[in-house]
């Protein structure tokens, strides 16, 4: 994902942290359908964190990786806990905001070209993995995640099995992306905050069986620590 394509997400979370407590993020797929996302669930509390979040941070260990950390909301739990993390994020205005909320070490930057490291334990959650557009992505990902992890580091990631949907709009978007030779869980959706839209940009929802196909191909074990109903689950990965 470029940073340009972030530039109404990054408003929406600045109109937040300045107090429009209202905001709201559109999220348009490219066939028309969207959601709308109040910007409060970027800033939401310990208290309000899901099982799959608290879970992931209770294993965290050692030195952090916050990849796609936003405005700190994990990364300051996690320092709390006593944990060193780095946070970074493209988003500028989300790394802004992290600083003023107290988050210690972060920085801009695209985990594609970061070369920090090597950490103890790379945490990528929100289905944050997406950032990664389609499976190419996800095999480069995983071949330079190798490079920022210890020996015997980790790597904890969250996101869905879009599979599991029966909604009609979904199960069209899937006949289209297959028709086309993409994986189904490749899409090309939009910002919008206050009529202010960024650039198309891909981002991939990955299943636990493909996830852990191209694990094991980029030389990772991968386990499933907890798995929802809905097609939601939370991954550890490790080098073999």
């Amino acid at each position: 994902m470029n940073a340009e394509a972030t530039k109404p997400y990054g408003a929406a979370l600045l109109a937040y942290y300045k107090g429009d407590f209202d905001a709201e993020l559109i999220i348009r797929r490219e066939d028309g359908f969207e959601s709308s996302l109040p910007v409060k669930h970027f800033f939401r509390a310990e208290s309000e964190f899901s099982t799959i979040e608290l879970t992931a941070m209770e294993q965290c260990r050692g030195h952090v990786l916050d990849v796609g950390s936003g405005i700190g909301l994990h990364s300051i739990e996690l320092e709390s806990r006593g944990l060193d993390v780095m946070a970074i994020d493209i988003c500028s205005e989300a790394v802004d905001i992290m600083h003023h909320r107290g988050v210690h070490n972060g920085q801009q930057a695209d985990v594609f070209e970061y070369q920090g490291g090597p950490f103890d334990t790379l945490f990528i959650m929100g289905h944050g993995i997406g950032i990664v557009e389609d499976l190419v992505g996800l095999q480069r990902f995983l071949e330079h995640a190798k490079s920022l992890v210890k020996p015997d580091g980790q790597l904890f990631l969250d996101s869905l099995d879009v599979g599991r949907s029966k909604e009609p709009a979904d199960l069209a978007y899937h006949a289209t992306n297959r028709k086309a030779g993409r994986y189904i869980g490749e899409i090309a959706m939009q910002f919008e905050f206050k009529g202010s839209r960024g650039p198309y940009c891909r981002w991939l929802h990955i299943d636990r069986g493909t996830l852990e196909d191209y694990a094991r191909e980029a030389g990772w074990n991968c386990e499933t620590i907890l798995e929802n109903e809905n097609g939601e689950y939370l991954a550890r990965l490790q080098k073999m």
